[in-house]
């Protein structure tokens, strides 16, 4: 593998999958996007930040203009307790634009778009289930029988990757959060206070609640303790009607818009997000001419709100690499670059979900606690995740 790489096969059409293809066609790499599902994804998905550092990496491919048209700015996060006492407020600093809160499904519509403008060719209906290396090539093996061939593979499959499993049979499953996910978009907004661009995020007393006001739209989400996992398809099983009245009942006694909007959700409307994940560390992100990339490699729960854009600084990167350095090199070079930034991301919010699911005494400390741990935090150490920038220009080595 002393060679570099002139053609990749990328497995996953979701955020990652385009966004690694046109990376590696602006690093003069021909690849092609195989996705699971017979049809695309629009409407799949709740609301997702995209915080600067994401569209500063979407910049650095010429796709970061396509997202800021989309969704509002999030200027802040106000996190506040059940009765309404405010903890903290963690702003974007000014030298930095604000996060935009934007719907899945509209980002994900936006850069299948673009990949399509730009003669990507993506394929559906490619499931995979199996892979043979040879000495200069790796082929992909598909559920229908087909085949394809290229001299990298790249998993961009998602938090339960196939490509990590046949990169490391071994390798750690998702861990559950020990959190529940719930959210819907209300046309109450005219109801509930304006939030001012700020995204409102209330510890309460047996869930944890956020608000924006969007365009007239109020975008909610309830984050909800519940201590056996529970996969995404049972959840959906259980009945959103029924979801509807836990949600309620587990929101009444917070001073928050909360009550009003889920007793006002059609079931029709409720989204049922599933089980809050992340991948532990991975021992191994690449195996000969396989390779991870977004949430197959590092998925924080969407706690860090970092998710997407994590993803999209990696497939950046990993085009980068390969476009400066013999296939070998590259893949070393892209997990040094990438394992250290996305490891701490994923243990800070591993202590937001720590506080999110705290009983009665961890829910007293907190909100004694953080207020005063806020106020000597370093503005600037805060917001450091956030001022990280890929330089496309540079030399990966």
């Amino acid at each position: 593998m002393s060679n570099r790489i002139n053609t990749a096969l990328v497995i996953g059409g979701g955020v990652a999958g385009p966004v690694t293809v046109m990376a590696l066609r602006q690093a003069g790499i021909e690849a092609t996007v195989y996705e699971a599902y017979d049809g695309t994804a629009e409407g799949v998905g709740a609301a997702l930040g995209l915080a600067p550092n994401g569209l500063a990496a979407l910049d650095a491919i010429g796709a970061g203009d396509l997202v800021r048209g989309l969704g509002d700015p999030m200027n802040s996060i106000v996190l506040q307790s059940w009765n309404g006492k405010r903890l903290a407020e963690i702003g974007n600093p000014g030298t930095l634009e604000a996060t935009r809160l934007v719907m899945r499904s509209d980002l994900y519509q936006a850069l299948y778009a673009e990949a399509r403008a730009r003669g990507i060719r993506i394929e559906h209906g490619k499931r995979l289930v199996g892979v043979e290396e040879g000495k200069d090539t790796v082929t992909a093996q598909f559920a229908d029988g087909t085949t394809a061939t290229g001299e990298l593979l790249i998993g961009a499959d998602g938090i339960r990757s196939t490509v990590r499993n046949l990169i490391d049979p071994a390798a750690p499953q998702p861990r559950y959060a020990g959190l529940q996910g719930f959210g819907s978009v209300s046309t109450l907004a005219g109801a509930v206070p304006d939030t001012g661009g700020k995204m409102l995020m209330t510890f309460g007393k047996r869930a944890f609640f956020g608000l924006q006001v969007l365009g007239g739209n109020a975008v909610w989400f309830v984050n909800l303790p519940h201590p056996q996992p529970m996969t995404q398809a049972k959840a959906v099983a259980y009945g959103a009607e029924r979801w509807l009245k836990v949600l309620a009942d587990a929101c009444a006694d917070d001073r928050t818009p909360a009550l009003e909007l889920i007793r006002h959700t059609d079931p029709a409307e409720l989204l049922i997000t599933g089980p809050m994940e992340n991948i532990p560390l991975l021992p191994h992100w690449s195996r000969g001419r396989m390779v991870l990339v977004g949430d197959a490699a590092h998925a924080p729960s969407s706690s860090s709100g970092q998710g997407a854009s994590l993803a999209i600084e990696s497939a950046v990167e990993l085009a980068r690499c390969t476009r400066d350095l013999p296939l070998d090199q590259a893949l070393k070079q892209y997990e040094a670059l990438r394992r250290p930034r996305v490891e701490r991301i994923i243990k800070q919010a591993e202590r937001t979900n720590s506080n999110k699911a705290a009983g009665p005494v961890g829910r007293v400390l907190r909100d004694a606690l953080m207020p005063i741990g806020m106020k000597l935090m370093n503005p600037e150490k805060l917001s450091a995740h956030l001022r990280h920038r890929i330089d496309w220009a540079a030399p990966a080595a």
